[in-house]
């Protein structure tokens, strides 16, 4: 029999992990120009459409079918899901050893990890790319890029990340956020800038919509690291302990570092800083003790600061939304933290952190899994990307008569805050 206590934990999880896809379209959306909020937010509502879809047609199956054997890719025995429903009645007479809960469920909850990593490439992009070009990238590449990843980290036995090279990612530093930052930072690079960049201060158009949009990220993000135990125990608990104290320390580091560098702390500064803490914290929640949670997140805010502050001008990439200078830079620090201090008998390997054993070997392969990750994400993404250039005429982005005047009137028809009388 299931127990009913976890089947109901990762039930309400999914739940969670779902609501984070809409909490950042409002997020992106106040980070937006006001002439483009509208595309901005479609462009993270419709990943649920896209994303829903093919995860159900292909993307589990590629991720999490075959017999775990393979390095690379799963299987294509699970495509279009056609024997979930069978497969969970059969499973509910004779219940398979060690199972806590359906296994149905682990279907929903990937498919919201799926969408919530395809809608954070969507910031880097905002204000400049065809809203078909994104559609057709990102259908593209949860099948070649998304799925194989998420099998070679968290594939079990015979996957390349997680097993051969013992990589530690509890609920996805590499699967979501270095994936999804480095992917934007790819189409960064083949869209070119916005109109006026590097000339023009880009402001937040709505800073209540940053805030409304962070706290549904927080809310849901405890679904995302503590249903990454897939049980309701002690480490599932610790998971969402670590991840409440990482996004407070995040937070707080973020707010004390733009005290001394601009003299003001501000709301959208705090609200990515939460932010910052909760990717970095991502792949070591279940791994370390609270106080490591702490330092974690005191020590990927700054560097989040300096390269969404810094790096970006110097090295002139329009990253809109800075999609990579949370989320992978985030991604990577968190990573190779995780390295430094899981408690080995909390890892899922037979190496602990540095600071426990005096072994470099756990965090050598966090290394280690980190650039392999890194190569693919940038190969699939570039070639996915001209691809979908070749398939729109050579070019993502939209004219530069739409991009003045606004995508949201010139690509959807629609303003956010429309005026008495049709005046805006």
């Amino acid at each position: 029999m299931y127990d009913t206590g976890s089947t109901a934990f990762m039930l309400v999880c999914t739940m969670l992990v779902l609501l984070m896809t809409p909490g950042l379209a409002f997020f992106y959306g106040g980070l937006s120009r006001r002439k483009n909020v509208i595309n901005t937010m479609i462009m993270v509502m419709s990943v649920i459409g896209i994303a829903g879809v093919i995860w159900v047609a292909c993307g589990w199956s590629f991720a999490y079918g075959g017999d775990g054997s393979l390095p690379f890719f799963g299987g294509f025995d699970q495509i279009g899901c056609f024997s979930a429903a069978d497969d969970m009645i059969k499973q509910a007479a004779n219940v398979p050893e060690g199972a806590v809960y359906p296994a149905i469920i682990d279907i929903g909850f990937q498919m919201a990890f799926c969408m919530i990593t395809c809608a954070i490439i969507t910031g880097a992009v905002a204000g400049r790319m065809k809203y078909g070009s994104i559609a057709l990238f990102i259908a593209l590449w949860i099948p070649i890029v998304y799925a194989p990843l998420a099998h070679m980290v968290w594939g079990g036995e015979g996957s390349l990340i997680g097993d051969m090279i013992g990589a530690l990612d509890f609920a996805g530093g590499d699967v979501v956020h270095i994936s999804s930052g480095v992917t934007g930072l790819v189409l960064c690079l083949l869209l070119g800038g916005r109109r006026g960049f590097g000339l023009v201060s880009y402001r937040p158009h709505n800073v209540p919509f940053v805030a409304l949009g962070a706290a549904l990220l927080w809310f849901g993000w405890f679904g995302f690291n503590a249903g990454s135990q897939f049980a309701a125990d002690g480490t599932a608990a610790l998971a969402l302990l670590n991840t409440v104290a990482s996004s407070a320390a995040g937070m707080l580091s973020w707010i004390l570092v733009e005290r001394v560098r601009v003299r003001k702390p501000t709301l959208v500064g705090a609200c990515t800083g939460l932010v910052a803490g909760l990717v970095g914290i991502t792949p070591a929640a279940g791994f370390v003790e609270p106080w490591a949670a702490i330092v974690i997140g005191f020590v990927t805010a700054p560097c989040c600061f300096f390269a969404i502050g810094y790096a970006k001008s110097k090295i002139g990439y329009d990253d809109a939304l800075d999609a990579f200078g949370c989320h992978s830079v985030g991604g990577v620090v968190g990573g190779l933290l995780t390295g430094l201090f899981c408690v080995p008998e909390l890892s899922w390997t037979d190496f602990g952190g540095l600071l426990y054993t005096g072994n470099p070997s756990l965090l050598v392969s966090q290394f280690l899994g980190i650039v392999v990750t890194l190569a693919l994400v940038v190969v699939g993404g570039l070639v996915i990307g001209v691809v979908v250039r070749a398939v729109y005429d050579g070019t993502l982005r939209v004219s530069e008569a739409d991009e003045a005047r606004g995508l949201d009137v010139a690509a959807h028809g629609e303003s956010a805050y429309p005026a008495y009388l049709g005046l805006d």
